[in-house]
């Protein structure tokens, strides 16, 4: 059965994320490295795992399969849960992919050498409207993908 595995820790599309999985009665599991607010649900399970460098990572890529969906803005999880099959998106509503995440991973390299030589000094754009509401449509899809995938 399809399931939502959601990096918590600084996701911003909780609460889309529920409906959608409340929408095709699927478990969105919230996992993150200290307890955090969640919204209502009967399908949210919160995961609380140990402190650690990729701690929340690692539960995720140890269970995410084929036929379930994953959110993530951690490339490096991202690549690992798309080599276990699972479809990856980020809280933008980019998707990642099998032929894509070699290059996202070497972009994500690329902007930490720059940012640690000084040469770039912000993050990315600021979260919009218009990436909650492109999330939310992909999601949409996507779930309906990975229940493809799933056989149900």
């Amino acid at each position: 059965m399809t399931r939502i595995f959601v990096d918590a820790d600084a996701c911003p599309v909780k609460e889309e994320v529920v409906r959608v999985a409340e929408r095709h009665h699927l478990s969105a599991v919230f996992v993150a490295n200290s307890w955090m607010r969640l919204p209502d649900g009967a399908l949210v399970e919160r995961v609380v795992v140990p402190d650690g460098p990729d701690k929340a990572d690692d539960w995720i890529a140890e269970r995410a399969t084929a036929g379930d969906v994953v959110v993530t803005a951690d490339i490096p999880l991202a690549a690992r849960c798309v080599a276990a099959g699972a479809l990856v998106l980020g809280p933008t509503g980019k998707a990642f992919r099998e032929d894509g995440i070699g290059m996202a991973l070497a972009m994500r390299d690329l902007n930490k050498e720059l940012r640690e030589a000084g040469v770039i000094r912000e993050g990315g754009p600021g979260f919009t409207k218009a990436d909650r509401s492109r999330f939310l449509n992909v999601l949409e899809t996507t779930v309906r993908a990975a229940r493809r995938i799933a056989g149900g």
